[in-house]
C-alpha cells in the first residue's frame, strides 16, 4: 500500500500519536458513521470502552479526553490546545456533550468511558469499542476501532485487509516500493534518487503545488513547535512534577557562543535543544507533527532544525528532500514492522524515527541512495530491543531525553554512511524484520503499558 507523507507527517495535539490522536480520530470517525446511516439524531447515549495499553496508560496519555473530544467533533489537526481543559470540564461539569458538535447528549465520565484492564482485544494492543443507544435502550451501532500508531485507526475489517487511513493501491503510484530493496531496484532502474521517487508518487494523487505546499506547512508547523518550546519554562502537567528544560539550556548554549570557552561536541547539545523544546511541547499537550508518532516527534525536526541551521547552503528544497525521504523510508517501515510503542516497544517509535531523520539529512545532503538506506539501517538497528516504559503513563521520563539521543543518533548514522560508499553488511529490511521480531517476542509490561521497566522499577528506588 501506498502511505502518503501527510499521512506519516500529521498535524495534531500531545501527548500521544496513538493514544490521544488516535482515540479522537476514532470517536469522530464514529460519529460520521452515524451521521452517515442517518442515525445520530436518534442516538441517546454513547459507551467508549479503552483495551490494552489504551487502558493501562490511557489517563496519563490523556485517551479519555480524547475520546470525549473526538465524540464532541474536534479533530487533533484544527482544535486550538489552549481551548482543549475548558470544553473538557464543561463536558463533565454539564454531563453532557454535543455529539459531533449538533446533537446534545447526556455524557458521565465514570459510566461512559470506561479503561477495561482485562486481556487487549484480538487486533492490537491499542483498542476501543464505542457502543450508541437509542431512547429505547436498544443499540444502534457497535464498531471497534484500533489505534495502530502514528495517528493510523483502523476498524477491525481494515486491519485484516492491511489497510489504514490515507492508504492508496499500489497502481496508483509510478513507483510502488514495499521494501527498501524494491526502492533501491527502482531507483537504479529509473536513475532517480529516493525523493524524487517519492515526489513522483506524491503527485500522482495530488497537484504538485499542493504537494510543496504541504510539505512548507509540515516545516512551518515543526519550526513554531521548536520555536515555542524553547520560550516556554514551568512545570509539566500530570503530577511527575517535571521541569521544563529547553528555555534554560537554550541560555546557556546562547551565553557559551559569547565565550571562547566553547567545545566542537556543543552541536550535540543544539540538536539536543531542539528535540526537547518539540517533546516539552508535546508533554504540555501542544500542536505537534506526529513524525511519525508524537512520543518520537522531537527527533525529525531537531535533525531539520540543525541541518537549516548549521549546514552551509541548506535551503528550503533541502527541506522538502529530507521529508520526502524520510517518509519513503517511515512507510516501508510502517508496512512491514510497526511504529507503534504498544506493538513492538520504543524502538518502533523513536528507532523508525531516528532512521527516518537518519535518511532525511543524507538525503538533503545529496548523499546515493544506497548511502541513505545505509544511514536508515545504522540508526534503526541501533536503537533494537529498546523498551517502551514510560513513567506514570506520561510522554515525559524517558521519552523527552529519548527524543535527543534518537536525534544525535541520526546525525551521526548519517555522517558514518556518508563516509562510506553505500555498501554494508545488514540491509535495512533485515532490520526492520528484526525490529518486528524483537517487537513480537518483547513482553507486554515493556510495550506502553507502565507495567515494568523504568516505569516501576523508579518507583520502588
Amino acid at each position: 500500500m501506498f502511505l502518503s507523507v501527510f499521512d506519516l507527517f500529521k498535524i495534531g495535539i500531545g501527548p500521544s500519536s496513538s493514544h490521544t490522536v488516535g482515540p479522537m480520530v476514532a470517536a469522530a470517525r464514529f460519529v460520521e458513521r452515524l451521521r452517515q446511516q442517518g442515525s445520530l439524531d436518534r442516538v441517546i447515549s454513547v459507551r467508549c470502552s479503552l483495551h490494552g495499553s489504551l487502558a493501562w496508560t490511557g489517563k496519563g496519555h490523556a485517551s479519555d479526553r480524547a475520546v470525549l473530544l473526538g465524540l464532541a467533533g474536534a479533530q487533533p489537526d484544527t482544535i486550538d490546545p489552549e481551548t482543549v481543559l475548558t470544553l473538557v470540564h464543561k463536558i463533565d461539569a454539564e454531563e453532557q456533550l454535543s455529539l459531533g458538535g449538533t446533537h446534545p447528549i447526556q455524557f458521565k465520565r465514570d459510566d461512559h468511558l470506561v479503561f477495561d484492564f482485562g486481556p487487549p482485544l484480538p487486533g492490537h494492543a491499542n483498542g476501543m469499542i464505542f457502543v450508541a443507544f437509542d431512547a429505547q435502550g436498544d443499540m444502534l451501532i457497535e464498531e471497534t476501532y484500533y489505534s495502530i500508531g502514528g495517528g493510523f485507526v483502523s476498524t477491525a475489517d481494515e486491519l485484516a485487509n492491511r489497510a489504514g487511513a490515507g492508504s492508496l493501491p499500489q497502481d496508483d503510484v509510478p513507483f510502488p516500493f514495499n521494501s527498501a530493496k524494491e526502492m533501491l531496484e527502482m531507483g537504479g532502474k529509473s536513475g532517480l534518487t529516493i525523493a524524487e521517487m517519492k515526489r513522483q508518487n506524491e503527485c500522482a494523487v495530488r497537484p504538485e503545488a499542493e504537494v510543496i505546499g504541504g510539505l512548507d506547512n509540515l516545516w512551518r508547523v515543526m519550526r513554531a513547535c521548536i520555536n515555542r518550546g524553547l520560550g516556554q519554562d514551568g512545570r509539566l502537567p500530570g503530577g511527575l512534577d517535571v521541569k521544563r528544560r529547553a528555555k534554560a539550556i537554550l541560555q546557556e548554549l546562547e551565553k557559551n557562543r559569547q565565550s571562547n570557552r566553547r567545545y566542537y561536541h556543543d552541536i550535540m547539545d543544539w540538536i539536543s535543544l531542539y528535540a526537547i523544546a518539540v517533546n516539552e511541547e508535546n508533554a504540555a499537550g501542544g500542536t505537534v507533527v506526529t513524525a511519525p508518532t508524537n512520543g518520537a516527534a522531537g527527533i525529525i525536526p531537531a535533525t531539520m532544525r540543525y541541518y537549516e541551521a548549521f549546514i552551509p547552503d541548506a535551503n528550503q528544497e533541502g527541506i522538502r528532500t529530507f521529508l520526502l525521504a524520510a517518509s519513503a523510508v517511515g512507510g516501508i517501515i510502517k508496512h512491514n514492522a510497526s511504529i507503534s510503542g504498544a506493538e513492538v516497544g520504543c524502538q518502533g517509535e523513536v528507532g523508525s524515527a531516528s532512521a527516518m531523520a537518519a535518511a532525511g539529512l543524507a538525503a538533503a545532503l545529496g548523499a546515493t541512495n544506497m548511502q541513505i538506506e545505509n544511514a536508515a539501517e545504522i540508526a534503526l538497528e541501533h536503537h533494537l530491543g529498546m523498551t517502551c516504559d514510560p513513567i506514570g503513563g506520561l510522554v515525559q521520563i524517558p521519552c523527552i531525553e529519548r527524543n535527543a539521543m534518537g536525534a544525535v543518533k541520526a546525525v551521526n548514522a548519517c555522517s558514518l554512511a556518508m563516509k562510506g560508499d553505500g555498501t554494508h553488511f545488514v540491509p535495512l529490511d533485515a532490520a526492520i524484520k528484526t525490529m518486528k521480531k524483537t517487537g513480537e517476542d518483547m513482553r507486554s509490561e515493556y510495550k506502553e503499558t507502565s507495567q515494568g521497566g523504568l516505569a516501576v522499577n523508579v518507583v520502588e528506588c
